[in-house]
C-alpha cells in the first residue's frame, strides 16, 4: 500500500513531450487578421442584384446601338460603352445607383415613346406636366428647396438626438426629396437630349452646351455626391448646408428662364461640335460639383468647431468627407483639363493658348493640389483647411461663371 504522507513521485516526460509543452507555453497568441485581410474579393462581394443591373446596362447600350446607329460614329460608339461600364461600376459602387440609373432611363424612353417622332406630342398630359424636359426639369425646380426645408426642420427638430442618431421621420422625407429631385433632373437632362434632335434631326446634341444646361447637370452631380456621402457616413444633418447650396442654384436657373428665355433649346454653336465635349463637360463638372460641396462642408465644420454642442457630426467626420471630396474633385478636374487640352489641339491646333478660361483652370488646380498636399504631406487640418475650401469655392466660381461674364476670350460662347 502507499503510504499517503509519503511525497508523490512525478514520472520523467519524455523529451519531445517537454519541448512541446515549452513551446506552447512561450507560443505568442494568435492575433486577428487585418480587417483588409478579412475582407472578401470585390467579384465575391458582387450579388446577384449587381449582376443583374450589369446585364441591364449592357443590354440598354446593345439595344441603343442598334436602334441608333445612324446617330454615332466609331467615336461615339466608343463613348457609349464607355458610358454603360461607367454606370455599371457607379451602380456598384454606390448601390442606390442600381435603381436611379434604370428608373431615369425608363422614364426618358417613356417620354420618346409619347413624343413619337413628333415635338407637338408635348401638349400630351404625361409630357406636359411631368416626363417633358421643361417639366422634369421644373419638378426639380420645386423639389430642391422642398428638400432643403426638410433637412432644416429635420436639423432643428432633432436637438435632443446624437449626431450620429438615426434619421428622423423629416430628414428621411428630405432626402427621399432630394432623390427623387435628382431622378426629375437627369430624367428632364436625357428628354431635353431626343428634344434636340425632333427640333433638329441632323442637329441634335448631348443637353450640356450652354449655361442653363450645366447648370442642370451641376445641381444632379451635386446632389449624387452628397446623397453617396450622406448614407456612407450618416450626414443626414449636414443636408441644410449642401441643399442652401442648391437652392442658390435654382433660383438662378429660375432667373436665367424667365429673364433670358434659357430653356430654348439652341442649336450648337460650331466650336462645340465635336464628340470631345461629352468627355470633357461632364468630367468638368463632376470636379466643379466636388470642390463646391467641399466648400459647404467647409461652412459645417467652422460652425460645429465654434460650436461643439451643435446637433452636427463630429469637425473630423465632416473634414474626412471634405477631403474625399477635394480628392474626387481634384482627378475629375485632372481628367478634365487633359482632355480639355487634347479637345484645343483637335480644333486650335494647340494644346494651350493661356486663354483666361485655361488660366483660371490652372489657378483652380493649383490651388487644390495644395490643398491635398498641405492635408497629405504637412497633415495640416482643422480651420485652415475648412476656410481653404470656402476660398475655393469663390475661385472654383469665378473660373466656371465668372470669367464668362468678365473677361473674353476663345470660351466666351458660354456667357450670360
Amino acid at each position: 500500500m502507499t503510504n499517503p504522507d509519503s511525497p508523490t513521485r512525478v514520472l520523467p516526460q519524455p523529451p519531445a513531450m517537454a519541448q512541446a509543452q515549452a513551446h506552447d507555453a512561450y507560443a505568442p497568441p494568435e492575433l486577428p487578421a487585418h480587417e483588409l485581410l478579412q475582407e472578401r474579393r470585390f467579384w465575391k462581394r458582387l450579388t446577384w442584384a449587381d449582376w443583374l443591373f450589369a446585364a441591364l446596362m449592357l443590354a440598354i447600350a446593345a439595344a441603343v446601338q442598334i436602334l441608333l446607329p445612324h446617330r454615332m460614329d466609331a467615336y461615339e460608339v466608343c463613348i457609349l460603352w464607355g458610358s454603360a461600364a461607367a454606370a455599371i461600376a457607379l451602380g456598384w459602387f454606390d448601390k442606390p445607383l442600381r435603381w436611379f440609373i434604370p428608373l431615369c432611363i425608363a422614364l426618358a424612353y417613356a417620354a420618346t415613346q409619347l413624343y413619337a417622332g413628333q415635338m407637338a406630342n408635348g401638349e400630351r398630359f404625361l409630357l406636359r406636366y411631368f416626363l417633358a424636359s421643361q417639366s422634369a426639369i421644373g419638378w426639380l425646380c420645386a423639389l430642391v428647396p422642398m428638400a432643403w426645408l426638410c433637412y432644416a426642420l429635420g436639423l432643428l427638430g432633432g436637438k435632443r438626438q446624437a449626431a450620429d442618431a438615426p434619421a428622423t421621420p423629416l430628414l428621411r422625407i428630405a432626402r427621399a426629396l432630394a432623390w427623387a429631385a435628382a431622378v426629375a433632373g437627369f430624367t428632364g437632362m436625357l428628354v431635353r437630349w431626343h428634344e434636340s434632335y425632333l427640333l433638329s434631326p441632323g442637329n441634335g446634341h448631348i443637353p450640356i452646351s450652354n449655361l442653363y444646361e450645366v447648370f442642370i447637370l451641376f445641381i444632379v452631380i451635386t446632389s449624387l455626391m452628397f446623397l453617396y456621402y450622406e448614407g456612407k457616413f450618416r450626414l443626414h444633418r449636414l443636408g441644410v448646408f449642401v441643399y442652401a447650396l442648391q437652392t442658390i442654384l435654382v433660383g438662378f436657373v429660375l432667373w436665367y428662364t424667365f429673364s433670358r428665355n434659357a430653356q430654348q433649346i439652341q442649336p450648337l454653336i460650331p466650336a462645340l461640335q465635336s464628340w470631345w465635349m461629352k468627355l470633357h463637360v461632364p468630367a468638368n463638372f463632376i470636379g466643379y460639383g466636388a470642390f463646391c460641396l467641399a466648400a459647404f462642408l467647409g461652412v459645417a465644420e467652422l460652425m460645429k468647431l465654434s460650436r461643439p454642442a451643435l446637433r452636427l457630426p463630429e469637425a473630423e467626420v465632416i473634414e474626412e468627407v471634405m477631403y474625399q471630396a477635394v480628392a474626387v474633385g481634384f482627378l475629375f478636374f485632372t481628367i478634365a483639363t487633359v482632355l480639355g487640352a487634347l479637345w484645343a489641339a483637335d480644333a486650335w491646333g494647340r494644346y494651350w493658348s493661356w486663354d483666361p478660361k485655361e488660366t483660371w483652370a490652372l489657378v483652380v488646380w493649383l490651388n487644390y493640389a495644395a490643398w491635398l498636399h498641405i492635408r497629405l504631406v504637412r497633415g495640416w487640418g482643422g480651420r485652415l483647411l475648412a476656410w481653404w475650401a470656402i476660398i475655393g469655392f469663390f475661385i472654383t466660381a469665378f473660373a466656371f461663371v465668372g470669367v464668362n461674364m468678365f473677361l473674353s476670350g476663345l470660351h466666351s460662347y458660354g456667357g450670360l
